[in-house]
C-alpha cells in the first residue's frame, strides 16, 4: 500500500452567532465559551491521529480552534485566507429567518444547493470551492508525499471543498451534509498505477491530480449539541 496523505477538515468551535442562527460568512466572530471547550476537547481526539501539519483560515474563530490543536501537538499553525467561509454579502449578520423575509427567493435557490447562486450577492459555491481547493493544494505541497494535514475552516467552505476534491458532479454537491461545530471529515489519498504515482497526475503536478476517498464525515464528540447550519 505504501504511505499516503490524509486531510482532516475540521470546523471551528461554536460562536454566539452560531447559537443565534446568524449567517457569519466572513464576519470575524470569536469563539464563545462553549466553542473554546469544544476546541480543546476535539483537539485531544485529533492529536491521536498524529497530524503532521495544520493550516487554518485567518478568521479568529478558526485560528483559536487551530491553536488548541497546536497546544496538543507542538505543531506550528500556518494561516491561509483562502480557507475563509463564504462571503455572504448582505446576508452576513442576519438570521436565516430574517433572510427568508428579505431575500427569500435567492435563499431558497442557495439552500437547494445551486452552485452558481451568489450568497447575499457575493460569492457562489463554485467561487468558494476554487479558492479553498487552491489553499489546500498549497498546504499539501508543504506536506510532501505522506502525512496528515489538518485544515481548520468553516462549515460551508469545508462542504464545497470536500465535494470538489472528491470530484462530485455539481448536481450531487448537496448530498454532503455540513459539519457541526468542531466536527471533522477525513479524506484519504487513493493511489493507482506504478508505485509512488497519484492517479493520472502529470509530472510536476501531483496535487492537482491527487485522488481522494471519504473516510469519515461529520465525525466527533460534541460537548454542546449544535444544529448544522452553513455560514
Amino acid at each position: 500500500m505504501g504511505e499516503r496523505r490524509r486531510i482532516v477538515f475540521w470546523r471551528h468551535g461554536r460562536t454566539d452567532w452560531n447559537a443565534a442562527g446568524r449567517f457569519q460568512g466572513q464576519t470575524d466572530i470569536p469563539l464563545n465559551d462553549d466553542g473554546v471547550r469544544q476546541a480543546k476537547h476535539a483537539a485531544r481526539l485529533l492529536a491521536v491521529m498524529g497530524p503532521t501539519a495544520i493550516v487554518t483560515s485567518d478568521l479568529q474563530r478558526t485560528r483559536a480552534t487551530a491553536e488548541a490543536l497546536a497546544e496538543e501537538t507542538g505543531l506550528t499553525v500556518a494561516v491561509d485566507s483562502g480557507l475563509r467561509e463564504t462571503n455572504a454579502g448582505r446576508w452576513q449578520g442576519q438570521t436565516f429567518d430574517e433572510i427568508r423575509v428579505s431575500d427569500g427567493e435567492l435563499l431558497a435557490q442557495w439552500e437547494d444547493g445551486a452552485v452558481d447562486v451568489a450568497a447575499g450577492g457575493a460569492e457562489t459555491r463554485l467561487d468558494v470551492a476554487a479558492r479553498t481547493r487552491a489553499a489546500v493544494e498549497r498546504a499539501l505541497t508543504e506536506l510532501g508525499d505522506s502525512g496528515t494535514l489538518v485544515v481548520v475552516s468553516h462549515g460551508g467552505a469545508i462542504r464545497v471543498v470536500l465535494a470538489e476534491l472528491l470530484g462530485l458532479p455539481h448536481s450531487l454537491w448537496g448530498a454532503l451534509s455540513g459539519l457541526s461545530n468542531c466536527n471533522w471529515s477525513v479524506l484519504e489519498e487513493r493511489r493507482s498505477g506504478p508505485a509512488g504515482s497519484r492517479g493520472d497526475a502529470p509530472d510536476g503536478a501531483p496535487d492537482r491530480g491527487a485522488r481522494w476517498r471519504l473516510g469519515e464525515h461529520n465525525a466527533g464528540t460534541l460537548l454542546v449539541p449544535v444544529a448544522v447550519v452553513e455560514g
